[in-house]
């Protein structure tokens, strides 16, 4: 007789943004825009900038530690540590392998994935993967990135978009019927030269010169990003069994309010059932699925049993979704 395939989902949530609140004004000042100029195009009223002694991986570990104050055993088997972020502390030490030290889970396995706003989900199915293969009991999956160490300050179209911040989930068994159902995952690199950072190479393979910031071309990103938000929900949808009517919330990706109301109308969805918080941080990149995902809970919106779609796309261009039934 074949034993039940094990069920793997979300045990613990925590989430940090950096203290420097960086409202709309503050670009007003010295670019040429305006706070509703950038509420209208984007739905962002403020972002949070780390100071300067705050890394990828100081700010993962702080949003550990928030976790921890909820749930002082959280940690407790965590055998191995995956971190997303496009911002990291360096190529190595990678960002996980810090955090882990700095949480106290020193010798335990831990790598970087580097999917820029897609890396979130990207990394929850590296976790998922893990454990149905049991080569991991428990894992922290953490979403960490400094991104205005990586945007132009002077750059109007990049500036006032990106904010810093950190989210993280430790993912391990729980009961049949819970936890995370299907993913869906995909990337295509001839869209890269719409959304790059640069790393060694002076320009990507027939692509443009790069500069030393995240470069982006927001108006193919913008129709990237409302295609694939459908398409990636369609088709996760349909790998866990799934129809839209069965989702309670939606947790997008949060890098522009007009995507994600394109998605809920594309789905009949009303916006009051899609997760949103870009208006306090802007896009936190791989940061931004955990750090809405960590608030809903804690204020109660998101409650046992419901059935989520977490959405996110990218740099690469690159796209992943989760169909989670949360527990």
């Amino acid at each position: 007789m074949t034993a039940a395939r094990k069920a793997y989902g979300v045990l613990a949530l925590g989430c940090y943004a950096p203290k420097k609140v960086v409202p709309n004004a503050h670009y007003a000042a010295y670019l040429d825009t305006s706070d509703e100029w950038i509420r209208s195009r984007s739905g962002i009223a403020e972002r949070r900038h780390a100071a300067e002694n705050e890394t990828a991986s100081v700010l993962g570990i702080e949003a550990v530690k928030t976790m921890l104050a909820r749930q002082p055993d959280a940690l407790a088997g965590v055998d191995l540590i995956v971190c997303a972020t496009s911002s990291p502390d360096a190529m190595f030490p990678s960002t996980a392998a810090l955090i882990a030290g700095g949480v106290g889970l020193r010798g335990v396995a831990a790598f970087d994935v580097s999917v820029a706003c897609s890396g979130f989900v990207y990394a929850l199915s590296v976790a998922h993967s893990m454990l149905s293969a049991e080569a991991a009991k428990k894992v922290l999956v953490v979403g960490s990135e400094v991104m205005s160490r990586v945007v132009d300050q002077a750059d109007r179209s990049t500036a006032i978009l990106f904010g810093d911040g950190a989210g993280c989930a430790v993912l391990g068994e729980v009961p049949a019927g819970y936890g995370f159902q299907a993913f869906s995952m995909g990337a295509d690199s001839s869209g890269g030269p719409n959304l790059y950072l640069r790393g060694n190479a002076d320009q990507l393979p027939d692509g443009p010169q790069m500069g030393p910031y995240l470069t982006q071309n927001g108006r193919e990103v913008f129709k990237f990003a409302v295609r694939i938000m459908g398409d990636m929900t369609e088709d996760v949808l349909k790998k866990a069994g799934l129809g839209v009517a069965d989702i309670d919330y939606l947790v997008p990706h949060q890098a522009n309010i007009r995507i994600i109301e394109a998605a809920c109308e594309r789905f009949g969805l009303p916006l009051e059932r899609a997760v949103v918080n870009l208006e306090k941080y802007g896009n936190t990149s791989a940061a931004s699925i955990p750090l809405a995902l960590c608030e809903a809970v804690q204020a109660g919106k998101i409650r046992r049993g419901d059935q989520l779609v977490l959405a996110g796309f990218g740099g690469g261009l690159s796209w992943a979704a989760a169909a989670l039934k949360w527990y």
